[in-house]
């Protein structure tokens, strides 16, 4: 098993030469939060270190509770019946990387511009692993699992009710696994985002979601998620997971609980998201880019029309840490992903750059 490169090991020297810029590195190259976590998920983290025992795979029934609320509540109005399990994860990336192996997937499919951890998941699992475009009749239909993402890392696409009800009826056809990660699914801007759990009038048989609080909730390093669906997908999942020892640690459940009973917390971040998308989208378009897509998520996915590199190598001139587009597959050469998780700031630094 070879490996990729792990990708923004190669942007270091970008790094070293935006760096040098006269007023220091502005860095959007990476979605991490830099936004306080909400008061709520401190103070249980806070309250719950004493944890002698060991936590339950499945959730703490405080955990699982808040969560049966959430999925319900967020996702399955209108049909109550609906079976649908779930399980807390280890943050959202280690179910993406491990979730190949976990189902002994023999080929993956994964979008031809995608997150680079379907890829490796597949690699990991020794599974074939086959980039797919928009056209579903030219999907292989003897794969074992595929991934969709809406909306998307990095362009920020989103899929409308026609095209997910489409990829069902494709994967049930094809008695393949279908697995929507949905970490995203809270910041749409000029749409809004469904899930699975919405279009799939109340039947989840093949069907897995998974969701982060990373970005929602300004909660990245307590690597807290979820993955949800069909009952039997997630029983084989939990097995799994109980044998290998992967339990989230009982004061990130606690965290977790405590979060999904403050959703007003994600409804405040969202609209600071909001704010820097907007002064950041004119910026970059007044220095000449086309912004493509970019319809929610926290990114602007953006062309000069030239190479990718061209561009990561311009932003750092500028003391701007871009990522390039070739990171996420071949159809993004010629766009850069530009992150939304920055401080007001240093989104005002960048402002200013680009401007100039």
């Amino acid at each position: 098993m070879k490996l990729p490169d792990f990708p923004w090991d190669l942007l270091a020297p970008y790094k070293k030469s935006a760096s040098a810029h006269p007023g220091g590195l502005v860095d959007l190259s990476i979605g991490t939060p830099v936004d306080d976590s909400p008061t709520s998920m401190q103070e249980a983290l806070a309250a719950s270190g004493n944890a002698p025992g060991y936590p339950l795979t499945i959730g703490s029934p405080g955990l699982r509770a808040a969560l049966e609320r959430w999925i319900r509540e967020r996702f399955l109005v209108g049909h109550p019946n609906t079976e649908c399990d779930f399980l807390p994860t280890i943050g959202s990336k280690e179910l993406v990387g491990l979730l190949p192996t976990f189902m002994q997937a023999k080929k993956v499919l994964i979008p031809e511009i995608a997150y680079p951890t379907y890829r490796v998941g597949a690699i990991v699992a020794g599974a074939e692993c086959v980039p797919v475009s928009d056209d579903i009749a030219t999907w292989p239909g003897d794969a074992d699992l595929v991934w969709i993402n809406s909306p998307a890392n990095p362009h920020g696409r989103t899929l409308n009710q026609t095209q997910l009800r489409e990829i069902i009826k494709w994967s049930r056809a094809t008695n393949t696994i279908l697995v929507s990660d949905e970490c995203y699914i809270e910041m749409g801007w000029e749409s809004e985002p469904l899930s699975l759990l919405q279009v799939c009038d109340g039947d989840t048989s093949g069907i897995l979601i998974v969701h982060s609080l990373s970005k929602s909730f300004n909660a990245a390093g307590y690597r807290a998620a979820f993955v949800a669906g069909d009952p039997a997908l997630i029983a084989k999942i939990r097995e799994i997971r109980k044998h290998l020892g992967l339990i989230m640690p009982a004061p990130i459940q606690q965290a977790m609980a405590a979060a999904f009973a403050q959703p007003h917390d994600l409804a405040t971040q969202k609209e600071r998201y909001r704010a820097r998308r907007e002064k950041l989208a004119t910026a970059l378009v007044a220095a000449g880019f086309e912004i493509a897509h970019s319809e929610a998520g926290l990114y602007l996915w953006a062309t000069r029309g030239e190479e990718c590199w061209a561009t990561v190598a311009w932003a750092a001139e500028r003391g701007i840490l871009v990522t390039p587009g070739d990171f996420y597959g071949a159809k993004g050469a010629n766009f850069v992903r530009v992150a939304l998780t920055a401080s007001d700031d240093d989104i005002a630094r960048a402002v200013d750059r680009l401007h100039s």
